[in-house]
């Protein structure tokens, strides 16, 4: 395969440029930030098990630590997606890691579960600004081809997170740490990653489309991106003059774009009320199924559920998601996952025995990877104009962690009155509403993003580039 793409405009060489070195370091470079993401929310369900020994928490303070991390996300996720528009991707590129690190380690030293509160929220702040900006700027590297692919592998970082959690849990504990430290090491722990992708996040240049179409600076998107690319992607920067910039209130009034965040964000919060829900609270879910066992054995089952069910679903899901389509692999993934919660809320005895619960618990995880978990991040990233992509896939996700807060924060109080099938009960009616909202999305594989967003081809370009009027200019108005 050729090592250089026919020197083209930006949009057409990153579109048409083959699979290569550069993409997967870009995929390197935003999926260790998703590793720690995942670890930084999971890893709290099983320090949870612990500080309710140290401190005797009530079920509301429980629902707290758990999620505060998560409602923070909303802001995290809105506020930088927004700036990441207006501003450029690569100004915040690397300050959500340094607050997902300062605040891990925040973590690791409160003095009362006030403190640690407080801190999970400014750690979600971090993780929730981590989104729109990874997701974004790898769907806007990528080549139309293979998108769904890049964009997943990134996402697909988060099953390493899941599956490290467990295992630094089985570690400390294995050692024999005393309880009231090792929660904190558990915690502290999640700052070595987010800092060591600091240096890695600060030598990607701007996102080359959006240097090209939003600041009208596309020679110098053309050099950037073939230095970083070494030649792969060879472009000119024949439309060097264009810029694009639509604003919030055109964005936010245009009706096309409020349905595409009905269907984003719709999809998305029904996903997490249910997935983060019952993930961050695994434990406690284990603890309702074998109640004597103890918390070695319920974090050995949670590793080996992650293990053998989760991972290979993101697995699958990256390599098949441009060959099945974006869209129709969210329809498999909340079909066969809702049907799995249902079966564990409704057939009778299936939240009493551990090898059946295990069996169909462990169903349903892979098809939340192999579906809605990649794909709701995925398809958030694909349908938005360049100059309002950030802001799109941030509020789509913010409104996702608010989902999840409300899916954690209400787990302890709906198990205690409902019990773990009034639990998957429910889980299982969201997953049918997603089902239902995603019919409000366009399937994007093997589509440009600018084909997705309704933006002007490079010959409508023409007129903004001789001073008239911007096509995109009035398309919100």
């Amino acid at each position: 395969m050729s090592q250089s793409t026919v020197a083209r405009g930006v949009i057409e060489a990153l579109d048409e440029a083959p699979l290569s070195r550069f993409h997967f370091r870009a995929v390197l470079t935003a999926g260790t930030g998703f590793f720690t993401d995942a670890y930084d929310l999971f890893i709290i369900g099983t320090a949870l098990a612990l500080i309710k020994v140290e401190y005797h928490p009530s079920a509301v303070v429980i629902g707290l630590v758990g999620s505060t991390a998560l409602l923070a996300a909303f802001v995290g996720s809105t506020v930088f997606g927004r700036i990441a528009d207006v501003f450029g991707r690569k100004k915040i590129y690397g300050l959500e890691a340094a607050i997902m690190a300062v605040a891990a380690v925040g973590s690791a030293l409160s003095p009362n579960l006030f403190w640690l509160i407080a801190w999970r929220f400014v750690l979600g702040i971090g993780i929730g600004g981590d989104y729109p900006v990874s997701a974004v700027l790898m769907s806007e590297y990528s080549n139309r081809k293979n998108r769904g692919r890049l964009v997943g592998m990134v996402f697909s970082m988060q099953a390493l997170g899941l599956i490290a959690g467990p295992l630094v849990a089985l570690l400390i504990l294995g050692l024999g740490v005393n309880h009231d430290i090792a929660w904190r090491l558990m915690l502290g722990l999640g700052a070595i990653p987010a800092l060591a992708v600091i240096y890695l996040r600060r030598t990607l240049p701007e996102s080359p489309r959006y240097r090209a179409q939003v600041q009208g600076r596309a020679a110098e998107a053309a050099v950037a991106i073939r230095r970083y690319s070494k030649g792969v992607v060879d472009a000119s920067s024949r439309a060097a003059g264009r810029q694009v910039r639509l604003g919030l209130g055109q964005f936010l009034s245009n009706p096309r774009y409020l349905i595409l965040l009905l269907g984003t964000a719709g999809c998305w919060f029904m996903f997490d009320y249910a997935f983060y829900g019952n993930t961050i609270s695994t434990p406690l879910i284990l603890k309702a199924v074998v109640p004597h066992a103890s918390l070695i054995t319920d974090t050995a089952i949670a590793l080996l559920i992650f293990t053998v069910a989760a991972a290979p679903g993101y697995l699958l899901a990256f390599l098949t998601v441009d060959r099945i389509g974006h869209r129709r692999l969210q329809y498999i993934g909340f079909t066969v996952m809702g049907l799995a919660f249902l079966a564990i809320g409704v057939i009778p005895g299936l939240t009493t025995l551990i090898i059946p619960f295990v069996l169909v618990y462990g169903l349903s995880y892979f098809f939340t990877e192999f579906g809605p978990n990649t794909t709701t991040f995925l398809l958030a990233s694909e349908l938005y104009p360049v100059s309002a992509r950030t802001t799109g896939h941030g509020i789509s996700a913010g409104l996702a962690k608010v989902g999840a807060f409300v899916g954690t924060l209400t787990f302890p109080l709906v198990n205690g009155s409902l019990g773990l099938a009034g639990v998957m009960t429910i889980a299982a009616a969201t997953a049918g509403v997603g089902l239902l909202l995603t019919r409000l999305l366009p399937e994007p594989s093997g589509k440009s993003l600018e084909e997705l967003s309704g933006e002007p081809s490079e010959e409508e370009w023409e007129p903004a580039l001789e001073g008239q009027a911007h096509p995109l200019n009035t398309a919100a108005t």
